[in-house]
């Protein structure tokens, strides 16, 4: 890439030296990026709610909602209900954080199973990854967490939810897909 604009900046100022162009290569790149140290909280700021805006969202509190709506209605593996009525998700526990580098949306959702023993808090965690990918019609990135000190085995939960490759062999399990499906299909 750099060495593209080099030769890009090169070929338009014919009559500039190698280091006159070094260094018009190097304010060009420094213009190119999406804040300096100096104001690199407002460039966030400014940069997520582009983001947010060219995806279709107002602001973050819309994509938050959006989240929030798809999670509720997913239901509990055991019981008849669904998580927002236990309690499981709340809008609370669903934050739009600031872009990563390559300008993906990043959502953290912090969930409160009903039990600290609960077996089926990693399905659940499943559950809402899944319902949410499914949601959205644009790629952002999820980070699923049980909500701190509310499990006996967050760490590890944590960690199999949030693992790209243990979701995709999770869900090649035609049985934990059923499970899964049957979790976050629409009421019709």
């Amino acid at each position: 890439m750099f060495s593209y604009i080099k030769r890009k900046l090169s070929e338009s100022d014919s009559g500039t030296s190698a280091n006159q162009t070094d260094g018009l290569l190097a304010r060009k790149t420094e213009q190119m990026s999406l804040a300096t140290e100096s104001d690199d909280r407002m460039g966030i700021v400014i940069g997520k709610e582009a983001l947010l805006q060219e995806l279709g969202y107002k602001n973050a509190s819309d994509l938050q909602e959006t989240v929030y709506d798809a999670l509720r209605t997913i239901r509990d593996p055991e019981k008849p209900a669904t998580l927002e009525d236990l309690n499981v998700i709340y809008e609370d526990g669903i934050s739009v954080m600031p872009p990563t580098k390559s300008n993906v949306s990043v959502v953290r959702i912090e969930f409160n199973p009903t039990v600290p023993h609960c077996s089926l808090a990693t399905l659940i965690g499943l559950c809402i990854r899944i319902k949410v990918e499914r949601s959205l019609p644009h790629n952002i990135k999820l980070d699923i967490f049980i909500k701190k000190g509310m499990h006996n085995t967050e760490d590890e939960i944590n960690k199999q939810i949030n693992d790209k490759e243990r979701i995709a062999a999770a869900m090649e399990n035609p049985n934990l897909r059923e499970l899964v499906e049957n979790c976050i299909k629409d009421e019709e």
